[in-house]
């Protein structure tokens, strides 16, 4: 017989989404451009040259999209705020009509009875700071802290979990190594130097949360366990070259107070030396940990893969639209691993999905994604079974409610457990969002009875 699957009788379930994904209207009533309004309409770099100005019209459309909230039964809505939206220039004075939007938006949210989580940085940087040097310049911490402190004195108390950043690995490695996303860099020297002031960042807005919010304040990560392809020991090297880049450059540094000792190896002469003063920064106590999982990876050596000397091995298994393997069990190996390695920490679940195909039009007003509503299953279960073991899972969170803008991907990847139609920003839900409907109104407990029919 298969493991009962069982949640705390508060665990948190809801959905995510982000501001330049979702919301359209980038320049609207006083904001400023971000960075991915930039990229966006810099030729070449997105897919079909999609761009976030429409999106799925969030900003116009919010008042609804709550009622469909409502409708799925979320307990939680995991969204972030637009920098610069509220800040036109990243600093200085508040754009009182883009706060606005968050303010009603939040009520709306506690109205419904559903929980608001915000993020402070989802990847969309003030244009205006980046022209200052971003996330290479010191001075970002304090601009971040600046602008923290802002969404703080207008929102706590009415959001009680606030994340600071949203997987600052992607800003990184997309951003300023490889140029993929935004702003678009190629430069070995920067990423270091990004990622470390990202989490300087953090500990600073965690800090001017100290002096003035009352809740709780964590980080969000994406992890990626990785797999040796082999027992050799040039692949077991590699995989801890992988691990060390991707999951533990950024939560050694906030729960152990230094950096994984591979990071050097990885990066060379481009790996600068900190001041101790900075980890005092970066190592202030959070309330919880925001873990976003999608996929694991099989590692081998491949000493031509610069700078990590790392490659995927392939797996004969399903992959999702992104070329993502599903592999839930990555899941519950994740969490155990959290747990054991910094002290089972409080973690919330703050994205888990996957991209199939699904039609641009929902026919009749039906979608039936069946990929979908597997992975959904199999995912969940995953967590049930790390909290059987011991682990603090405190929620979860489903990415994402709407089809939406994949970054440098366009329109061609969809997330949704709501489908959208962008052509007339229908909305319809999917047979997943049905599921997952299902899922929190039992608590978990609808997924007994298939377990039970194959044990």
């Amino acid at each position: 017989m298969s493991q009962r699957v069982q949640f705390p009788r508060d665990f948190l379930w809801g959905a995510a989404t982000s501001a330049y994904q979702i919301e359209g209207s980038p320049l609207a009533d006083g904001a400023g451009p971000s960075i991915w309004q930039r990229f966006a309409h810099t030729p070449g770099m997105m897919s079909s040259g999609d761009t976030g100005d429409v999106a799925c019209d969030h900003y116009r459309r919010w008042k609804s999209d709550v009622a469909l909230m409502r409708e799925l039964g979320l307990k939680a809505y995991r969204f972030s705020i637009s920098w610069s939206r509220v800040l036109a220039q990243g600093r200085g004075r508040i754009n009182a009509l883009g706060l606005g939007f968050y303010d009603r938006l939040v009520d709306a949210l506690l109205e419904n009875g559903i929980e608001p989580l915000a993020t402070l940085f989802h990847w969309d940087l003030p244009a205006a700071l980046d022209d200052r040097g971003g996330w290479l310049n010191p001075d970002v911490a304090h601009w971040f802290a600046d602008y923290a402190d802002v969404m703080y004195k207008a929102l706590d108390g009415r959001v009680r979990k606030w994340a600071t950043l949203n997987e600052p690995w992607v800003v990184t490695d997309g951003g300023y190594l490889h140029g993929a996303l935004a702003p678009g860099h190629r430069n070995r020297y920067e990423a270091p130097i990004a990622s470390h002031h990202l989490l300087r960042a953090h500990g600073a807005a965690v800090q001017a949360y100290r002096a003035t919010g009352k809740h709780a304040i964590g980080l969000v990560v994406n992890l990626e366990p990785k797999y040796a392809a082999s027992q050799s020991a040039e692949d077991q090297a590699a995989v801890r070259r992988a691990d060390a880049y991707m999951n533990r450059q950024y939560l050694d540094p906030v729960y152990r107070g230094a950096y994984p000792e591979e990071m050097r190896e990885i990066f060379g002469d481009a790996w600068p030396d900190w001041p101790q003063a900075d980890f005092d920064l970066i190592r202030q106590p959070t309330d919880f940990l925001g873990v976003n999982y999608y996929t694991r990876n099989v590692t081998r050596h491949d000493a031509g893969n610069y700078p990590l000397k790392t490659a995927p091995v392939r797996q004969h298994a399903t992959y999702t639209e992104t070329g993502w393997e599903v592999f839930p069990q990555g899941l519950t190996d994740t969490l155990t691993w959290v747990r054991d390695r910094y002290g089972n920490p409080p973690v919330y679940i703050t994205e888990n999905g996957s991209a199939f195909y699904d039609p641009p039009v929902a026919e009749d007003g039906v979608l039936d994604d069946p990929l979908r509503v597997n992975y959904q299953k199999k995912h969940i279960v995953a967590v049930s079974n790390a909290i059987a073991s011991g682990c603090d899972v405190r929620g979860y969170m489903a990415w994402s409610l709407l089809d939406n803008l994949e970054w440098s991907l366009g329109f061609s990847k969809r997330f949704g457990i709501v489908h959208v139609d962008f052509a007339t920003q229908q909305r319809t839900i999917k047979a997943s969002g049905r599921h997952y409907a299902s899922v929190i109104a039992s608590n978990g407990d609808v997924l007994n009875s298939g377990r039970q029919a194959e044990g």
